[in-house]
């Protein structure tokens, strides 16, 4: 323990994930931390708070695999019942939230070979580590990181994810650090994919106007997608009529999935700005960060047999169309040699109280 800082930090290791049963880790502060692994042999780590729990995947892209505060999960549906290791993230696609990229990210295009949102979500961790700090209700938690990435006559980085729960908080500040090892400049598109749970009647918040300027319909389709004339009509509509997708009155709507742009977010005093998705029973989910970090925010529904998810808000550096797509476009970001950037972004629920006042702040951005 460092008593200047008042911090424990607890370095994790691969035996301290027990094949059966869980490992109570950490005790203290108003947490419980405990080790376990799924019946696939990945590792997970319960980290309890006074509001609810996080699942995340320390060895595993340092994935939040599961999320539930006040009794309420915010994860997507999905059929994965437990994690799994694969070779990109459509071998494991149930998370609550994984880091996109970092090299290549979106929907592999004809020209790319990219699996679908890169490397990093199923990258196994070099080291993961815990820190407890801080007293009474400030006391936090930290799980965080780090992966090097090398490729021979290619791109050198390494990676700092980290995820900080705080004692009696559904919110969670996820952050990812990238910095570049390498002799020569490295390409970087990164987006935070956190995939909330597809709720009916919810109402999407945003402090930017459902107008075709503003709130975009993607008119690409991926090649997932077999468009029948319904569908393209649909685009056709949403093309002039986003508000029509602002509350999740229809449900049909979204399957195949549906994805807009987000343009021109306004910002707080302190230059973030925020979207809320508002639940019918009261409270609603959050999303806050920097459009200086992440000039982009892509908003992807779908809701059908398989996968129930209202991603309402993912910060991004790109488009998720591919490294062609988005190289053509300027959008693929260049790190000088020793570079590093930062992506902070706060995700999570907000109970009633919290959300009307966000939703009330929400408003106040629309005004200035």
């Amino acid at each position: 323990m460092s008593a200047a800082t008042n911090e424990t930090v607890l370095h994790l290791t691969q035996d301290l994930f027990p094949a059966n049963g869980e490992r109570l880790l950490i005790e203290g502060r108003g947490f419980s931390v405990s080790a376990f692994r799924y019946p696939s042999s990945v590792e997970g780590l319960r980290i309890e708070n006074e509001r609810g729990h996080v699942v995340v995947l320390p060895f595993l892209g340092q994935m939040i695999w599961e999320a539930v505060f006040d009794g309420r999960s915010l994860g997507m549906g999905n059929v994965f019942p437990y994690p799994r290791n694969g070779a990109s993230i459509l071998e494991t696609y149930g998370a609550f939230a994984y880091h996109a990229g970092v090299l290549r990210n979106g929907t592999p295009g004809p020209e790319d070979t990219h699996p679908l949102h890169g490397e990093m979500p199923v990258q196994r961790m070099d080291s993961a580590y815990l820190v407890i700090g801080g007293v009474g209700e400030d006391a936090w938690l930290r799980i965080g990181g780090h992966v090097e990435y090398v490729m021979g006559f290619g791109p050198h980085y390494v990676a700092r994810p980290s995820v900080t729960v705080k004692r009696d908080s559904g919110l969670l500040d996820v952050a990812m650090e990238v910095e570049n090892l390498s002799a020569h400049e490295m390409e970087l598109m990164y987006m935070l994919h956190a995939n909330f749970d597809f709720v009916a009647e919810a109402t999407i918040h945003q402090p930017a106007d459902y107008s075709p300027e503003q709130t975009v319909v993607r008119q690409a389709i991926p090649g997932h997608v077999t468009p029948s004339p319904e569908f393209l009509a649909l685009l056709e509509d949403l093309k002039t009529n986003p508000v029509r997708m602002q509350t999740l009155s229809e449900p049909d709507l979204y399957s195949p999935e549906q994805v807009f742009y987000i343009r021109g977010l306004k910002r707080d005093e302190n230059g973030r700005t925020r979207l809320a998705m508002e639940l019918p029973e009261g409270g609603a989910f959050s999303v806050a960060y920097s459009p200086d970090d992440f000039p982009y925010c892509v908003r992807w529904i779908l809701n059908d047999g398989d996968a129930q998810v209202a991603a309402f808000a993912l910060p991004s550096t790109c488009e998720p169309e591919g490294y062609s797509a988005e190289k053509a476009k300027g959008h693929v970001r260049l790190l000088a040699p020793g570079e590093k950037q930062f992506f902070p972004v706060t995700i999570g629920l907000l109970d009633a109280a919290e959300a009307q006042s966000a939703l009330s702040a929400i408003k106040n951005f629309n005004k200035d």
